[in-house]
């Protein structure tokens, strides 16, 4: 079993930035793929980043270049770092922990943006 703590979200102005950081405890392998995603209401969870434990990427195309997602295996924690952030980026954060064939996912931690 997989535990996962999301902090760092808030209410934040256009253009600003926030960090999010996602903290994993439990049994944790060493192979796995750490993740963000989010959703608002009345739309499926989408995507926003990934990363695998080998430093692989992955971006939604929305987030390129403003946003970037790390990992941090010591701490058995991933951050995303938001940038440039946009109103249309408002929704709860999700982080994910995919292991041994197991989905694990955090309780989510809301991001408003907005003047």
């Amino acid at each position: 079993q997989v535990q996962l703590v999301e902090s760092g979200g808030g209410l934040v102005q256009p253009g600003g930035s926030l960090r999010l950081s996602c903290a994993a405890s439990g049994s944790i392998f060493s192979i796995k793929r750490m993740g963000w995603y989010r959703q608002t209401p009345g739309k499926q969870r989408e995507l926003v980043a990934t990363i695998t434990s080998g430093g692989i990427r992955n971006y939604a195309d929305s987030v390129k270049g403003r946003f970037t997602i790390s990992g941090d295996n010591t701490k058995n924690t991933v951050y995303l770092q938001m940038n440039s952030l946009k109103p249309e980026d408002t929704a709860v954060y999700y982080c994910s922990w995919y292991q041994g064939g197991t989905d694990y996912w955090g309780k989510g931690t809301p991001v408003t943006v907005s003047s």
